[in-house]
């Protein structure tokens, strides 16, 4: 796909180009948690909030309000088409036709329905809120983050004349491709695109998606946006977040219904899905206690995402935790989610699922000796490795793969370096919702309640580290 982003940018009358296209724009996850939602918990009330994290960037100072209303309207006036639900009817997902039930494909059609939403700006910043039925508002967390992401984008671009344009494309592009040219030929290598909600643009996204997929072969494993999957014939990838055990745990009569809680989710989930996406989540109250009390049958899901703890720490924690549950490793599935970039990929694709590096029997060695390897021919020298895959390895590759415009900007300034905007369960039924994650610094909820939360799930395993995007 060529696309003269310059011109474009240049020449363009945003109106024309809405930046949701299709409610199929968000993660795949989110349609499989929206069937999940409506199938166990049609009637229970939810709300999410929205804000930036990255507080030294004033949003609501780089483009009016009226553009952010007037996108969040037109996706309230979206509906699926008719061919976007015959491709989740028919199509195979992880090797399984049908797990879109017929039932739940004509309510899409005939009753879905986005929630009203709230929007204020205080000291710089947008706050958005959106309150209703959960099946009504949890799908406006990816729609409204890559709003966002695209208005700054789109302020940005307005200040750059088209020679500028052009050098901001072209720096960004030369950018990517030193990216890829380091994983081509990487053997075993797994990576999917997980950028959508931290996106420069719907474009960029795009583009992005189908450079990886000209390039990378079958190493690339797919997208989590369900509109690019269907347009491109790619795989869907992504299963299911944190939401699900947060509300879950909100809705908890008591201290040891809170704790169960986030098994019930799995129970839940295995049985609407009938044993397949069995891919764990395990830090919303973090990782190390959730192993620690796991019933046995956890222990034969498929694998775990990693999305706040460090993806070393965390994937050895989980060979070691299946290894005395009696599993074999090498039939398990890990993936690193949170921040990831080509060196990150590189080193723990070495640590984990491609090959173990010469004399780099650990985290420190792999991760110090990575930055020698500066392209695949490095890879695939025998001098270099020794065979041994310890689990199998999957990349998801968020924000640096779509959204890595730093040191790109001409004017030299940082309108596209990427920012720290999320959209979370905010309360259940009135009562307030708490995520503690593996990271203090990613913890979510009222003061009151992750102090309550900790006492009860413990801290055990948790660090602080700081949140880069």
């Amino acid at each position: 796909m060529i696309v003269n982003f310059a011109e474009r940018a240049h020449n363009h009358n945003w109106e024309l180009d809405p930046v949701t296209r299709s409610l199929l724009d968000t993660d795949f996850y989110k349609l499989l948690m929206l069937q999940f939602i409506w199938k166990h918990y049609p009637r229970t009330r939810v709300s999410f909030s929205l804000f930036n994290r990255s507080t030294s960037v004033r949003l609501a100072d780089m483009f009016p309000r009226e553009e952010l209303i007037h996108q969040m309207e037109h996706v309230r006036r979206l509906r699926f088409r008719r061919s976007e639900l015959v491709w989740l009817a028919g199509n195979t997902f992880y090797g399984r036709r049908g797990i879109f039930e017929p039932a739940f494909l004509e309510w899409l059609e005939r009753d879905f329905r986005l929630s009203d939403y709230e929007l204020s700006i205080n000291d710089g910043q947008f706050h958005l809120s959106f309150d209703g039925l959960w099946t009504e508002t949890t799908m406006w967390e990816l729609y409204a983050l890559s709003i966002l992401d695209e208005l700054k984008t789109r302020a940005g671009l307005k200040k750059l004349r088209e020679f500028g344009l052009d050098i901001l494309y072209a720096r960004a592009k030369t950018k990517l491709w030193g990216k890829i040219e380091r994983l081509r030929g990487v053997p075993g290598l797994a990576v999917a695109d997980f950028g959508t909600r931290r996106r420069h643009s719907f474009l960029w996204q795009e583009y992005v998606v189908n450079a990886m997929a000209a390039n990378l072969g079958s190493a690339f494993t797919g997208t989590s946006n369900a509109f690019l999957a269907h347009k491109h014939d790619l795989e869907a990838i992504g299963t299911n977040a944190h939401e699900i055990p947060m509300v879950l745990a909100a809705l908890a009569p008591d201290d040891d219904a809170l704790k169960a809680s986030q098994y019930r989710v799995l129970e839940l989930w295995q049985s609407t899905y009938e044993g397949a996406l069995r891919i764990m989540l395990p830090d919303t109250f973090g990782t190390t206690q959730f192993l620690d009390h796991a019933p046995d049958w956890t222990a034969d899901w498929t694998g775990q995402r990693i999305d706040s703890k460090n993806p070393y720490v965390a994937g050895d924690e989980y060979i070691q935790w299946l290894q005395r549950r009696g599993r074999d490793p090498h039939e398990k599935l890990i993936i690193a989610s949170d921040a990831l970039d080509v060196d990150d990929i590189l080193g723990l694709h070495a640590y984990f699922g491609g090959a173990l590096a010469s004399g780099a029997t650990n985290r420190t060695a792999v991760r110090t000796t990575i930055n020698d390897f500066r392209s695949a021919t490095d890879f695939l020298d025998p001098k270099k490795w020794t065979p041994g895959r310890r689990i199998r390895f999957s990349a998801g590759w968020g924000t640096f793969l779509t959204n890595d415009f730093r040191g790109c900007d001409p004017a030299a300034g940082s309108d596209f370096d990427p920012i720290s905007l999320i959209c979370k369960v905010s309360t259940v039924e009135g009562k307030p919702a708490v995520k503690l994650s593996d990271n203090y610094a990613k913890a979510l909820g009222t003061a009151e309640e992750i102090e309550r939360y900790r006492r009860l799930f413990g801290t055990k395993g948790l660090s602080n580290i700081p949140v880069i995007a």
